[in-house]
């Protein structure tokens, strides 16, 4: 796999992950992703997004709550 074609790769699997976290991935969408996306690098991506959400929630509470 050439490094072009790593980094598509990453690319779609973020955007599946990032479009599955708002609810906005139509069916059709769904079976492409199935076929073409690995697995692990999906679980991989989700618990990836997850922590920098959390994170991001995590400052945000900090900078709006004084102490």
């Amino acid at each position: 796999m050439s490094v072009g074609s790593a980094a598509l790769t990453v690319l779609r699997t973020v955007k599946a992950v990032a479009w599955s976290f708002i609810g906005l991935r139509g069916s059709t969408d769904a079976e492409q992703h199935a076929k073409k996306l690995n697995p692990l690098h999906v679980i991989a991506v989700g618990l990836v997004l997850v922590f920098v959400f959390v994170g991001a929630l995590v400052l945000l509470v900090k900078w709006v709550v004084p102490t």
